[in-house]
């Protein structure tokens, strides 16, 4: 889908021919809310491999050093 490609959701209203950008958001709300699926996820990702520590393994002890990914 042009959303999921980068195709702003304004330019898609135009293409559609959709005479409020109201009615293209609630069309491609799915699409959003995957897109944003994805950003939380590869956040979350980073976050973690941040918070691991570089030098020494874990030994399960101590408590992670972040909080829970968002789900």
């Amino acid at each position: 889908m042009l959303l999921e490609q980068g195709v702003e959701l304004v330019v898609i209203k135009e293409l559609l021919g959709h005479a409020h950008i109201g009615v293209t958001a609630t069309v491609y709300a799915h699409v959003r809310l995957r897109l944003q699926r994805q950003a939380i996820d590869l956040l979350g990702h980073a976050l973690s491999e941040l918070a691991e520590p570089a030098a020494e393994p874990a030994d399960g002890d101590d408590p992670p050093l972040c909080a829970a990914p968002v789900r």
